[in-house]
């Protein structure tokens, strides 16, 4: 057995159950030693998709999955997947494939490369490296990058040690801050700043929670916490539908709020940040931040990415710890502020974009996006699980589609890439396979990652791609106003006669009775994926995008 062979043998007993990748001469070996020790090899078409496949497994999954690649290009070509993992704190492991002799082409530094995206260099001495490797990645929630020089990997293993347990079972992991239960193997670090906190909530008659990722497996404990303090529940985008189904629930706090969310998120006199990076996403540029109004933020680190806000109480824990310390020290009194009868009946008549009234615009062979929108949400299932792409029309499908639960919503925009939204849906697809898939595109980012529909349709997937088509990359047509756009538009292009090429079932819409073709589709075997080319209005500009701007 040679080290490569021992590297995915180690990796799979430990529990790695599947990688994402390319395989090219490099990563050939330990890519069939995965396979042949149990893991699932997902081949992608480019490395760029299969590092966000990975990306959004492990999101949806909460188990580490991952990536193989080949030396140079086949990192190189996966950096921007890698750079939206590192970014977004997602525990991957990267498997790149490395040349050690500098006159080679393949000859690259990787370990800059992967500090250049915030990942973690690290690189391959022996086979147990690796699991070192995995650990940093599921421990520290981080993305690491293993680099695998090719001499060693083709030495001689020597005799290994018995297998690791699976690193990444439930038995053998504990819940923390990240992405979910079975991820993370350490506790948060010694709890600091509860009392204060107590203090806080004891005083506000206004809270509002607002939690983030690292929040997303304590939902139980924040409610509980919530309901004795009165405090009204948002989330960030990242952590959309944690309190679907709560009488208080405010949905996204941020660009995609609704009027109500931001009107009772700017009233408040206490925000308490659970998880959450308070960046300038989720408060518009700190905008929903109103002048004193108190902030706390709790975290596993700080200082945490808050520039947008003065954060007045930070906090360090993990998340269900600390809601848990703060409600065995806080008093127990009727919760006072926002929470009253006639606010509720409020959220359930204004709490969703759907409830806004708003000036059809379809016509003339076009139809408006909020009306596609809204028929899709009510055709689909409500066991869906949404990703969306980047571009102007992003807000659509991120705020007029509901979603059932914290799982319900795969958003890859912490490095606000165009063309990731298909592969971030396989990767949920394949880690929810109970659920249907919707990735919802632009035509840019549609045809930016278009290699991956092959993926789709090989692997059979029963997903519903929806393409909103404006014919431009429209957050630059509607931002720069006043100035040529040849350069931002294109002709129209059949995407419905390429996803019928692959074999796929495919519609072109440009009116609601259009969608019929969706409801036989659902109604028949769901045996291949049918994509939704929608011709939509192109005229309006997506505010929430201009607010994005002010960030650049």
């Amino acid at each position: 057995m040679i080290v490569a062979e021992a590297v995915g043998r180690l990796l799979a007993a430990a529990g790695v159950d599947t990688a994402f990748g390319v395989v090219g001469s490099g990563n050939f070996h330990l890519t069939n030693a995965l396979v042949r020790h149990g893991a699932r090899f997902v081949a992608a078409r480019h490395e760029g998709g299969a590092a966000t496949m990975a990306d959004a497994y492990t999101r949806m999954s909460g188990r580490v999955a991952v990536l193989t690649v080949h030396q140079g290009p086949g990192l190189t070509n996966a950096m921007t997947g890698i750079a939206e993992a590192a970014k977004s704190r997602t525990p991957l492991l990267v498997l790149a494939a490395d040349v050690t002799e500098p006159h080679s082409n393949f000859h690259l530094d990787q370990a800059a490369l992967a500090r250049a995206v915030g990942a973690v260099p690290m690189r391959l001495t022996c086979a147990q490296d690796a699991l070192e490797a995995l650990r940093v990645a599921r421990d520290d929630r981080r993305t690491v990058v293993l680099s695998l020089p090719l001499d060693i990997q083709s030495t001689p293993a020597p005799d290994l040690p018995s297998p690791q347990p699976d690193m990444l079972s439930p038995e053998t992991t504990t819940p923390a801050a990240g992405v979910g239960a079975v991820l993370l193997g350490a506790a948060g670090p010694e709890v600091r700043g509860v009392g204060e906190l107590v203090r806080l909530l004891g005083e506000a008659r206004r809270p509002v929670f607002v939690a983030g990722r690292g929040a997303r497996h304590a939902r139980r404990e924040l409610e509980d916490l919530a309901d004795l303090t009165g405090a009204l529940l948002a989330t960030s985008a990242v952590a959309r539908g944690l309190f679907r189904g709560s009488p208080w629930d405010l949905d996204v706090s941020g660009g995609f709020s609704t009027p109500l969310t931001a009107e009772l998120i700017s009233g408040a006199d206490l925000v308490v940040a659970w998880g959450c990076a308070l960046n300038m996403w989720t408060t518009r540029h700190g905008s929903l931040i109103t002048p004193g109004t108190r902030v706390a933020q709790v975290d596993l680190e700080h200082p945490v990415a808050a520039r947008h806000v003065q954060v007045d109480l930070p906090v360090t824990g993990e998340v269900a710890q600390v809601a848990a310390a703060v409600r065995e020290l806080l008093p127990v009194h009727p919760p006072a502020g926002y929470r009253s009868p006639e606010l509720a009946r409020r959220i359930v008549a204004e709490g969703r974009w759907r409830a806004v009234p708003y000036e059809d615009e379809t016509g003339e062979g076009r139809i408006d996006p909020r009306t596609l929108t809204i028929a899709l949400d009510d055709i689909l299932p409500a066991e869906r699980v949404i990703a969306p792409d980047s571009g102007n029309f992003m807000g659509y499908p991120s705020m007029w589609m509901d979603v059932p639960d914290e799982r319900g919503f795969c958003f890859t925009q912490a490095f606000q890439s165009i063309g990731l939204g298909l592969a971030t849906a396989v990767g949920a697809a394949l880690a929810l396979p109970d659920r249907l898939p919707v990735a919802a595109l632009g035509d840019g980012g549609a045809l930016m990652g278009v290699s991956e529909l092959e993926t789709v349709a090989r692997l059979g997937l029963p997903m519903v791609i929806v393409v909103y088509d404006d014919e431009a990359y429209g957050a630059e047509v509607h931002h720069f106003t006043g100035q040529p756009h040849d350069t931002v538009t294109f002709p129209p292009t059949d995407l419905a006669a390429m996803a019928r090429a692959l074999g796929m079932a495919a519609v072109t819409v440009t009116e609601p009775a259009d969608l019929r073709a969706v409801s036989d589709w659902l109604d028949g075997p769901r045996d291949r994926a049918i994509l939704v080319h929608a011709k939509i209005t192109r005229e309006r500009p997506s505010w929430w995008l201009e607010e994005a701007f002010k960030g650049h």
